[in-house]
């Protein structure tokens, strides 16, 4: 047992030497009197409370591999679940934000699993938060950002309980992958989080912030497809359940739409709003903070995964190609640089590569140069592990594949389909690579790699298999990028 401030807390042995404690509130229900608002403190307990079961998870319409998936009437859905290894500390602590294009997700995933962080000596929080549009859509009258707030909720709840799990509340490091990595990145301009962590650890920054304005047009869209007033009283006589279906059928109608535009080609409703409140500014139209340390990587072939997926716009010939191009907003001659560059693709392989360097691979190099620009420590890699698959297929290095390695869950079944089947000798000696790396950069700051320096192109880190390599920061495709804006910026 472990006594918090709400109350003691009994756990179980999720593996020899290491403790786990799951659904742990951190904060209330975020429903009823609460629901729009700011994250409240969790009601105390009184005995015993038995951690050993996930917290339900947030709403959403997503139904994932390994997750329980959310039901009308769950509501106690700002939880944490915290791994810690066996003996004494102050060790350092790793607080994970999931992914899921914030909208879907939750830190139940069996590929978030803490286990083996915890086993490199981390203690490991993972965190919910809230989603959609109960997370991120814009309220009048409301705050924004409702979903970063509950993760710094999650952050305070860690300077006040996690030295009872032996974990270091002065050496916090946020680690997140996608919306997660969007979501960390975020928390370094969020006033409220300052102190509350020193590193982050980044994987795939999606280039995803939204103005005041188009979060606004984005609740008038789905107010009106819920049958609703855009008003914080006729959002909050809809439920959940309706605003999750209203949701998903703009998402659905501005993907079949070729009026548009720039959202044909990514549907994700949601993300972090710069207010100038909560967050007064995207993280590249701010001084870096060099108090804080970053780790940044990105996969090589992001845009596969929705490709592969079937999430993916279909592009078959040049001139659609050069009309997706014109669509995202990309500077011209960006798309033609890339045919000339990929002189044996053809325009569907172009269009994905170009898509997941303008949503994640660009925008996540771009953070990592302005953070060392501005003073700050930071570390770049990317992940270039692949596969042949029987009958001629083949895994990419796609958004999401290097999440089993880093967190070291690549033999849970759930991952299969991110590996192309099960994982070989070569691959677990990658995991174990990425492993050491991750908990070396949150006890120390130093992942093994040389940093990032202003003007000075240092290679890039690559892991794969069956060794690692380095990748130089300068490429082509970098070229045809360095005075170009991102697509979604």
């Amino acid at each position: 047992m472990v006594g918090t401030a709400g109350g003691r807390v009994r756990g179980l042995r999720a593996a020899e030497g290491v403790r786990a404690y799951l659904g742990i509130p951190f904060a209330a229900p975020p429903f009823g009197a609460g629901r729009f608002e700011e994250p409240r403190p969790a009601a105390g307990w009184s005995g015993v409370r038995e951690c050993t079961e996930f917290g339900p998870v947030a709403p959403q319409s997503a139904e994932l591999p390994g997750m329980r998936p959310w039901a009308p009437g769950d509501e106690d859905v700002l939880t944490l679940n915290v791994w810690a290894p066996e003996g004494g500390g102050p060790r350092p602590v790793l607080m994970w934000i999931h992914g899921g294009a914030y909208a879907f997700g939750s830190s139940s995933q069996p590929d978030y699993d803490g286990t083996v962080l915890a086993r490199a000596g981390l203690v490991v929080v993972g965190c919910n938060y809230r989603l959609g549009f109960e997370g991120f859509g814009r309220v009048p009258g409301r705050p924004d950002n409702r979903g970063l707030l509950d993760q710094v909720a999650a952050l305070q709840w860690i300077r006040e309980n996690i030295a009872a799990f032996g974990g270091d509340p002065g050496n916090v490091t946020v680690a997140g992958q996608s919306a997660g990595a969007g979501s960390a990145v975020c928390l370094t301009a969020v006033d409220r989080a300052r102190g509350l962590f020193r590193r982050v650890i980044a994987h795939s920054v999606p280039d995803d912030y939204s103005p005041v304005a188009s979060a606004a047009a984005i609740t008038a869209r789905v107010a009106a497809a819920a049958g609703v007033a855009p008003t914080a009283e006729g959002l909050g006589s809809a439920p959940p359940e309706a605003l999750l279906r209203a949701s998903d059928t703009v998402a659905r109608d501005w993907g079949a739409d070729p009026a548009s535009g720039a959202l044909r080609h990514n549907t994700a409703l949601y993300g972090p709003v710069v207010d100038g409140a909560v967050l007064p500014a995207a993280p590249l139209s701010r001084p870096a903070d060099p108090g804080i340390d970053l780790l940044v990587c990105h996969t090589t072939e992001e845009w596969w995964l929705m490709r592969e997926t079937g999430q993916a716009l279909p592009v078959h010939t040049v001139a659609e190609l050069d009309r997706a191009a014109q669509e995202l907003g990309l500077p011209a001659g960006l798309a033609a640089g890339y045919r000339r560059l990929m002189p044996d693709a053809d325009p569907a392989e172009v269009y994905t590569a170009l898509m997941g360097d303008a949503v994640f691979s660009e925008h996540s190099r771009r953070v990592a140069e302005h953070h060392a620009g501005g003073g700050g420590r930071t570390y770049l890699a990317c992940f270039d592990r692949r596969r042949s698959t029987p009958g001629g297929g083949r895994t990419r290095a796609w958004h999401c594949a290097d999440v089993p390695f880093a967190l070291g869950t690549l033999d849970r079944p759930e991952t299969a389909f991110l590996l192309g089947g099960l994982p070989d000798d070569a691959d677990r000696a990658l995991s174990r690579r990425m492993v050491r790396a991750w908990a070396g950069f949150a006890a120390t700051g130093d992942p093994g790699w040389p940093r990032l320096a202003p003007g000075v192109a240092e290679p890039v880190r690559t892991w794969a298999v069956p060794e690692d390599g380095a990748a130089p920061a300068d490429t082509p495709l970098r070229a045809l990028w360095r005075d170009a804006s991102p697509a979604t910026g």
